[in-house]
């Protein structure tokens, strides 16, 4: 799959940036790579619309990487 470089509003990651990511995120970092904003991200969020799967680790939320990976059918780099 090919991720194109970041748009002029900032929003959206490269496939490196994807693949550079740590075990967990935060939400801010996954809506960008999503490719939408962190309001947006938020509010699905609480609409339990989101689609990747989350922790929470103390008080904070954080996304699953291989979760992202899957969404974005990042093929050969996570088990279905």
């Amino acid at each position: 799959m090919k991720i194109d470089k970041t748009d002029e509003s900032g929003r959206g990651m490269t496939l490196e940036q994807v693949l550079g990511l740590p075990v967990t995120i935060n939400v801010v970092t996954a809506a960008k790579a999503l490719g939408v904003g962190p309001n947006t991200a938020y509010a699905a969020i609480r609409d339990e619309t989101f689609p990747l799967d989350m922790i929470r680790v103390g008080g904070s939320t954080r996304v699953l990487t291989a979760s992202l990976w899957r969404h974005l059918q990042i093929d050969g780099l996570v088990a279905a």
